[in-house]
């Protein structure tokens, strides 16, 4: 790898969105107060607040690091919390970041020293390894999704390791090298800023989840790849404060889908998705909460089914009004590979 002019370091500006993320918030700020760049320079940590009520943002100005920090009246969404962090950003490179992350000696560094280095020219975002806190490797990358792996993901077939029935997740995979991936999971998404200014950031039709995907397929038809790199290494817990609202979570994680599906990959398999995610997922859970005896599980299924169909006249009219200015609304996606 082509090593860069050191002399001169690469700004680098953070993204943090908070909502309700308790102690998470203060151990990630902790952990980049600790970690000691090299050859990037921190310019600027933006937190954008969505309306917490938990006390999280109580005492986080006080950290030894340049924050600046935005305090929304409600909960806005992650799409549009980014963009609105982002707006405050000039920096050569954008990190969005997680609370429930958490830095690892050389990440940073590592991450910029392959985007500045002559053969990533072709790469717009890039994401380290992730790990728990058990140390184990999370499996965090994805594939584009085709209607296939959508309908084994919406019905659970994608967990069986049935032959030829993969997920659009990469759980095949187990992450111990690195390469060029479809999309990197947006807890730790390193991005040219360049790069996003060119898309106008993310897609805030997507409230929470997909949404850095949708951005890494935006990129991608514009001839921006994803790398991983899993040379160099960051924790992150996973869920964070989704946690505490699983049903909502679910419900979010549906909804996006249904957008995604629509925006991306046309009308018709829109529709079959919606069959699906409707009619099929839900039942699919409630029956396995019932049978393993997770009756929680099941109550949060059928939550989030009814949340869903409430909400679908919104969704519909959301998903038709993004395929109406999208020119391929009503083809496949079309991935040079």
């Amino acid at each position: 790898m082509d090593a860069f002019n050191y002399k001169e370091k690469a700004a680098v500006d953070i993204v943090i969105v908070n909502w309700n993320s308790g102690d998470l918030l203060k151990r990630c700020l902790r952990s980049i107060s600790d970690y000691p760049p090299k050859i990037c320079e921190i310019k600027k940590i933006v937190i954008v607040d969505n309306g917490s009520s938990d006390g999280s943002m109580q005492g986080v100005n006080k950290k030894s690091i340049p924050l600046q920090l935005i305090f929304n009246n409600n909960n806005k969404g992650f799409a549009a919390a980014c963009n609105t962090g982002a707006a405050h950003c000039s920096s050569k490179y954008l990190l969005f970041l997680n609370p429930d992350a958490r830095f690892q000696e050389g990440v940073l560094d590592g991450l910029i020293t392959f985007l500045e280095s002559n053969e990533s020219k072709a790469f717009g975002i890039c994401g380290p390894r992730l790990i728990t806190d058990t140390g184990e490797i999370s499996r965090t990358c994805a594939r584009f999704p085709t209607l296939k792996t959508m309908v084994a993901t919406s019905t659970g077939l994608d967990r069986l390791s049935l032959r030829g029935i993969k997920s659009f997740h990469m759980w095949d995979w187990d992450h111990s090298n690195s390469r060029a991936v479809d999309h990197v999971i947006g807890a730790f998404f390193l991005v040219r800023t360049l790069l996003f200014q060119k898309l106008n950031g993310f897609d805030e039709r997507f409230f929470v989840y997909l949404e850095d995907l949708d951005f890494s397929l935006r990129a991608r038809r514009i001839g921006y790849r994803s790398y991983y790199h899993a040379g160099v290494i960051a924790f992150h817990e996973g869920g964070g404060c989704s946690k505490q609202v699983k049903a909502l979570r679910l419900f979010y994680s549906w909804r996006s889908r249904l957008l995604f599906v629509f925006k991306h990959m046309g009308c018709l398999n829109g529709f079959i998705i919606l069959l699906c995610t409707i009619f099929l997922e839900p039942l699919i859970r409630f029956l396995k909460g019932l049978i393993i005896r997770h009756y929680q599980e099941s109550r949060e299924a059928i939550t989030a089914g009814l949340m869903l169909i409430q909400d679908l006249p919104k969704v519909l009219s959301v998903a038709l009004k993004t395929n109406k200015h999208n020119k391929n609304f009503c083809k496949s996606s079309q991935i040079k590979r």
